[in-house]
């Protein structure tokens, strides 16, 4: 039986308004729910201005990334870390990425290109296609007058000099300078840059200071001569190595003259040096601070420092810290810093733990390719990733990725096109397959059911989207 009260209550509105309230329950959803009715909010964009990546695989909307465009409002910083196993489609998205920021006039680029194979690094299809020389620093060709770069060069303030040498012989000793042979090197470091002004100072002239030391210096600091010889006896032998040893070439003499640097794209071929060996993290070290205090400058360019096996970098915390104060000045100079490293265990868990992570926190966009899954849930501590995106790390197949862009996590299909494709897939089994039309047609059917796959697994975990791995 009705209340009395609320029979008359409804009897007076019928009266005043011609018609009878009724009592709406209120509607309560969540946000997986709304998603599910309407996909196209499902996954919020980064914005219609920059680059196009590809597509979202869970919205099917366009993937559009810049980091220029993003900084200060979505991006606390422009750098990108890109991670995944060999084969997943790294190496096509770093190319076409490239190719796509060039089509701006005020974009430029330099690539450390530390892959190839039959004697060219992997980037010289693109530098042949848009009319460059790739710098190739190899120790075969510098002896017969090939490239070199100077660490002493005098566009390098002396204070950049002396941390380059510093860092050569911390990176070749595996252990940081004691305050005695730091004192010899700088002792050295000083007098050669005073009383050499005809010239370039070279390395050899360091070499020779720090094996026979000016009696001078020794008085200086009130001890014996041979003293200082012998605390400087170490850091000498490590800089032979650049002067008479298996690096020769490279490091020993001026600076070529005519590197443009004004160019688009700059391309530094590594691929000669053993990826492996102590040379490659000093030539990474030596390449990165020439290009600090010779390529960037303070115009409106936008600058982009791509470095292919980031790991020698990121796992150094000698070369780490030098590279630290590029990515710290590169922010308001306009530079992207992107590092491209197969697994995060390789830099994580070294002896540069610290440095490792004060870099990776300065990247504010991560592309993770797939992984296996003891390594997904390892970057996902690492990164703070969904517990969803983890989850489907490792069943992506090649060519779609995660994105993380400052919390924006989306799982995206990077999109090749056919112009693109013979410059960016150089591998011959890549191009072999691309040419054979059924290889290619079963190969794009595998992506799609790749791509239903993710799309039906984001949305069953959609609801985690808030939760990150423990």
């Amino acid at each position: 039986m009705r209340d009395p009260l609320t029979a008359l209550t409804d009897a007076f509105t019928s009266f005043l308004f011609g018609k009878v309230e009724t009592t709406r329950l209120p509607v309560r959803t969540s946000t997986g729910q709304a998603q599910a009715v309407y996909l196209p909010t499902a996954a919020p964009g980064l914005g219609d201005s920059g680059v196009i990546i590809g597509r979202e695989v869970y919205s099917g909307k366009g993937y559009i990334y810049d980091p220029f465009q993003l900084y200060g409002q979505q991006l606390p910083a422009p750098h990108w870390l890109v991670l995944g196993e060999s084969g997943n489609g790294k190496s096509a998205l770093e190319k076409t990425y490239v190719l796509r920021q060039l089509r701006f006039r005020d974009r430029q680029v330099v690539v450390l290109d530390a892959q190839g194979e039959d004697g060219v690094g992997e980037w010289n299809l693109i530098a042949e296609e848009l009319g460059i020389t790739p710098i190739r620093l190899d120790p075969t060709a510098a002896l017969n007058h090939g490239i070199r770069l100077n660490p002493l060069d005098p566009s390098i303030t002396t204070t950049g000099q002396l941390a380059l040498l510093r860092t050569i012989i911390e990176v070749a000793m595996g252990h940081g300078l004691d305050e005695r042979s730091g004192f010899a090197l700088k002792v050295a470091h000083a007098y050669v840059n005073e009383t050499i002004v005809e010239r370039q100072p070279v390395l050899s002239d360091i070499v020779e200071q720090l094996r026979h030391p000016e009696p001078e210096s020794a008085e200086a600091m009130n001890v014996a001569i041979d003293d200082v010889r012998a605390w400087g006896l170490d850091v000498a032998l490590v800089l032979d190595r650049l002067v008479d040893g298996d690096l020769r070439g490279m490091f020993d003499g001026p600076t070529t003259v005519g590197i443009d640097l004004d160019a688009p794209l700059i391309v530094f071929d590594l691929s000669h040096i053993d990826r492996n060996s102590i040379a490659m993290p000093i030539l990474m070290a030596i390449v990165g601070v020439w290009l600090e205090h010779t390529w960037i400058r303070p115009d409106r360019k936008k600058r982009i420092f791509l470095v292919e096996e980031a790991w020698h970098i990121i796992n150094s915390p000698f070369v780490a810290q030098l590279f630290q104060r590029l990515l710290k000045f590169g922010r308001r100079l306009g530079l992207s810093f992107v590092a491209v490293v197969h697994h995060l265990s390789d830099v994580v868990d070294g002896a540069a733990a610290k440095e490792a992570a004060a870099i990776l926190k300065m990247a504010s966009t991560r592309t993770i390719y797939a992984q296996k899954a003891d390594e997904a849930r390892a970057t996902g501590r690492v990164l703070g990733l969904p517990r969803w995106a983890v989850e489907i790390i490792p069943t992506l197949t090649p060519g779609i990725a995660v994105w993380d862009v400052n919390g924006n996590v989306q799982v995206v299909k990077h999109l090749v096109t056919e112009t693109e494709r013979p410059l960016v897939f150089t591998d011959r089994a890549m191009t072999e397959s691309s040419n054979d039309f059924a290889a290619d047609e079963a190969l794009r059917a595998a992506e799609l059911e790749a791509e239903e796959r993710a799309a039906a697994f984001v949305e069953q975990h959609v609801g985690d989207s808030e939760s990150t791995v423990a």
